[in-house]
């Protein structure tokens, strides 16, 4: 049976892609040309598919064997609004951060459900790590240029948020791990607050930068983030 210490491992190799992402936006600050506008705007509908495989596939699914309708529904309602609210506002202040906020409505919770699966013994960790972290990746890209473009942040503060953030997993990994597994509803309540805030930032913010006018390799990078997810659930049952 996996220890904590294999939980907390899982999550921090699943969180290193987030600054390798955002290396590879950077990239583009040396070389303008490296990649063409279609193929930007395809990652970032490729990171959108994955953010809606993890609401459809993971967060809401394991959510629903966690707890019942009368936590679900006021928590994913919850999320929504919540996120509602400080789009909202970072939109009144001049700023823009969806891609972020979206990152880690998807990692933090994801760690949770580790940590607190490996903790009743389910074999499927490691392989769920592998998945949270090819989701990051392109997360990790599209949250470094939305940082980069919206508020002109230095790229080696960015990078170095992004190592910080690695280390939420692990943390979130040991708390779903030593308490959690024990606390189904409150753990599932989390899982459909995250999950209601995605599904806001997907369409209010992340599906609309992906479009562009006579193009249409974006939506099919959006499928292919789907896809993945896909890939990754039928593996895990």
């Amino acid at each position: 049976m996996p220890d904590v210490f294999s939980a907390v491992a899982y999550a921090f190799m699943a969180g290193a892609t987030i600054p390798l992402g955002g290396f590879a936006a950077r990239i583009e600050d040396f070389r303008p040309q490296w990649l063409e506008t279609e193929f930007r705007h395809s990652v970032i509908a490729f990171g959108g598919g994955a953010l809606l495989a993890a609401v459809a596939l993971v967060l809401i699914p394991e959510g629903m064997k966690l707890t019942s309708p009368s936590f679900a529904l006021p928590a994913f309602t919850l999320g929504g609004v919540c996120f509602f609210v400080v789009d909202y506002l970072m939109a009144r202040a001049g700023g823009s951060a969806s891609q972020l906020m979206a990152m880690l409505l998807d990692f933090v919770p994801e760690s949770l459900a580790l940590g607190a699966m490996l903790a009743t013994g389910k074999a499927a960790g490691l392989l769920l790590a592998g998945l949270i972290a090819l989701q990051n990746l392109p997360e990790g890209f599209n949250a470094y240029r939305e940082l980069r473009s919206g508020n002109r942040l230095p790229a080696g503060g960015i990078l170095a948020a992004f190592c910080a953030i690695v280390l939420l997993g692990p943390l979130a990994a040991w708390i779903g791990f030593s308490y959690l597994h024990s606390l189904e509803n409150l753990l599932g309540s989390i899982l459909f607050f995250a999950a209601g805030g995605i599904l806001y930032l997907n369409f209010q913010d992340i599906a609309p930068q992906a479009h562009l006018e006579r193009h249409w390799a974006p939506p099919l990078g959006a499928v292919a983030g789907f896809l993945l997810g896909l890939w990754g659930h039928m593996l895990l049952h």
